[in-house]
């Protein structure tokens, strides 16, 4: 039995993630800050459900170690843990920014530096980011989430040619937006008291009319996701990228398959004040 040590599992991706490898025959190590969310999951004989917090560097090699104590290895990780941080940049707190690329980029070094000594020695290993499509295309209100994605989309590609003759694999999940997660939930409390400078007001609007019709193309589920994830696990393939979900679609294909007049002129007509 092949084993997957997946972060932020209590939620969301993560969660249906984890429950389907379990049912596919995988051992599980469901890996989130507060175990206590995982009782479900727990109930599985193939899973362990244990703490690790990404923010902690400490944790992440306890629940590494514990998974390793439980199933005696590990063949693949699934750094999905991540949160969103949304607002004009001006209005955002330094602190708040420090944080997302905390959680969203060193998290995820952490994880794979502390993963990688055993796949040396194994000689053999699987790494798949959870990235999303602002880490393919930027979005106004969302500098913050975008530049963290863009910079884990950097470092899986980087990552993966230094990895690819010690037969290790990254890869790279690419989801939209999805109708049955807690993600927007915490991003509005991320958000929950931040008001941007008056002068901003134009803009606002025209945005959120934007992201109103963007939100109203959802139409994946968590469960969509994580098939995805799984099928980038278990394809077999050294495929980099896969596109999650069809809401993005248009703007994924506008930035790699168009020129960047042509894209920036598509993007930019869309959240004019006065388009």
């Amino acid at each position: 039995m092949k084993t997957v040590l997946i972060t932020g599992a209590s939620t969301g991706f993560g969660r249906d993630v984890a429950h389907l490898f379990a049912r596919e025959g995988w051992n599980v190590i469901a890996t989130m800050r507060s175990p206590e969310a995982g009782a479900e999951l727990a109930r599985r004989d193939n899973v362990l459900v244990t703490r690790l917090d990404v923010q902690e560097r400490a944790s992440i090699e306890q629940a590494l170690q514990a998974g390793l104590a439980r199933f005696g290895g590990i063949d693949a990780v699934v750094n999905n843990a991540g949160f969103g941080l949304f607002g004009v940049f001006e209005s955002l707190p330094r602190e708040k920014l420090q944080e997302q690329f905390d959680v969203n980029v060193f998290g995820v070094m952490d994880v794979v530096r502390a993963v990688l000594p055993h796949f040396r020695e194994q000689k053999r290993g699987l790494i798949i980011n959870v990235s999303s499509g602002a880490g393919v295309f930027g979005l106004p209100m969302s500098s913050a989430y975008c530049a963290s994605k863009f910079a884990l989309e950097g470092f899986s590609e980087a990552l993966s040619y230094e990895l690819a003759s010690l037969n290790i694999v990254v890869k790279i999940v690419e989801p939209g937006g999805v109708l049955s997660t807690d993600f927007g939930k915490r991003s509005g409390q991320e958000v929950a008291g931040i008001t941007p400078p008056a002068d901003y007001a134009p803009f606002l609007t025209r945005a959120n009319e934007v992201f109103t019709g963007l939100r109203a193309r959802r139409l994946a589920t968590s469960e969509e996701v994580a098939g995805v994830i799984f099928r980038a696990a278990t394809d077999g393939t050294d495929q980099l990228r896969y596109v999650a979900t069809k809401d993005i679609e248009p703007e994924v294909k506008a930035r790699r398959e168009t020129s960047e007049s042509q894209y920036m002129a598509f993007m930019r007509s869309r959240f004019s004040p006065g388009a």
